[in-house]
């Protein structure tokens, strides 16, 4: 028997880790799985071991072979289901750098618009409905 996740699995990728904690723990409080990576390098492999990211959100500016426009295009070529938001405090992207359908933040963001924008980037995905049979696995 197969059970399909009923929470929504979000991958972040921040190499502050005071951000990362802060942008891992609002996205926890509302309801979302949570995985984190410190660079890209890390989070190309979490993506290739964990098929249930439904969500990644990225820096700009992260540390590995690729910065986070390229993790970006990269996550959009390979998994195309996944859906992408974008942060950055020092750079505004041009529209030819970011692949389609992604949301773009301007840190300091706001957390109430983090989690609107995860939840529409996930099929607005509220938590299951009273009653219903919650599996975490």
């Amino acid at each position: 028997m197969t059970f399909k996740r009923l929470v929504p699995v979000i991958l972040v990728v921040e190499d502050e880790a005071l951000v990362r904690f802060a942008a891992v723990g609002m996205l926890e409080d509302a309801g979302f799985r949570m995985i984190e990576a410190a660079n890209s390098d890390e989070a190309l492999e979490l993506l290739a071991a964990d098929s249930d990211v439904q969500l990644l959100f990225t820096d700009v500016n992260t540390p590995g072979t690729i910065n986070g426009f390229a993790l970006a295009r990269q996550v959009r070529d390979r998994w195309p289901q996944i859906g992408i938001m974008i942060a950055s405090g020092k750079q505004v992207p041009q529209n030819e750098k970011l692949p389609a359908g992604y949301r773009f933040e301007q840190k300091p963001y706001s957390p109430a618009a983090i989690v609107r924008h995860a939840r529409e980037l996930t099929s607005g995905w509220r938590g299951p409905a009273p009653g219903t049979l919650h599996l975490a696995f």
